[in-house]
């Protein structure tokens, strides 16, 4: 009888909803799963957390300056290879590939741009490219910037975001950027003209040891990893446990190395109050 009989099973299969890729992005911070768009149109700061993601050169110039102002210098000026650098990847090989990542030539962009009608000079250092590290290339575009604003009498404005310091592929030549840079910022203020250094997670090593760590203001966003030295290295090496937020943003600014902290919505308008005041 068919009530003791194999019981008759019909399989059906359903048909998996496509969902698109680049959707959602989950927070380094709390895990937090966010809309894209809506990470986006938060200037991609966690709504939840208040983590600020990193952002590219290119996404930091579209959400500072005026729309259409923004003309660059240098954009074609390469690295070369002086050493013929040689390891897992040769120099050249991991310079090919960052510029296919992130379509800059090197890890700096510098041009003259308005900020609320305000004219200044910006340069930019990006993380994504070998760390952000200061190779030849991007201390000379830093100097050349620096250099443009002295002589135009323009306002200086350096955002650094550079977990590398001295770019090691280049040896000396690298080492040799962070005094020219602040050489070129002496002299940009012995004209009288200001400069304001924005710090941005991470800034650290040569970076913050040089052009970084000398603005007439240093900003910082919030919860920027700021510093020479990274945390793990320097608790291996004086064997003992760091203070809870060191080297972070909220940190250095209770101890006086940097002026203020700016959540990134709100940096456009207080760097052009701070152009009205220092101008």
């Amino acid at each position: 009888m068919a009530l003791f009989g194999k019981p008759k099973y019909t399989i059906v299969r359903l048909k998996k909803r496509e969902i698109p890729d680049g959707l959602w992005t989950k927070c380094e911070e709390c895990s937090e799963v966010l809309y894209n768009k809506t990470l986006e149109e938060n200037f991609k700061v966690c709504p939840k957390c208040n983590y600020h993601f990193v952002l590219g050169a290119r996404e930091r110039i579209n959400s500072l300056v005026d729309k259409g102002s923004f003309l660059e210098h240098d954009e074609d000026m390469r690295s070369t290879d002086p050493l013929n650098f040689k390891g897992p990847k040769t120099y050249k090989e991991k310079l090919a590939a960052d510029q296919g990542l992130t379509g800059l030539s090197d890890a700096a962009v510098s041009g003259e741009a308005q900020l609320n009608n305000k004219r200044l000079i910006i340069a930019i250092t990006d993380s994504r490219f070998i760390m952000g590290s200061m190779g030849s290339v991007v201390g000379e575009k830093i100097t050349r910037a620096i250099e443009t604003a002295t002589k135009n009498k323009l306002p200086m404005l350096i955002i650094s975001g550079s977990g590398g310091g001295a770019r090691m592929y280049e040896g000396m030549f690298s080492l040799m950027q962070m005094s020219k840079t602040c050489a070129a910022l002496a002299y940009h203020h012995k004209a009288g003209l200001a400069y304001i250094s924005l710090l941005t997670n991470p800034t650290m090593a040569g970076i913050m040891a040089s052009f970084a760590g000398v603005g007439d203001i240093i900003i910082a966003e919030p919860k920027a990893l700021i510093g020479f030295t990274g945390p793990r290295v320097i608790e291996q090496t004086i064997r003992q446990k760091l203070p809870p937020g060191f080297q972070r943003s909220e940190f250095l600014l209770e101890h006086g190395l940097i002026d203020m902290i700016v959540h990134r919505k709100n940096l456009k308008s207080t760097l052009s109050q701070l152009l009205d005041y220092l101008s």
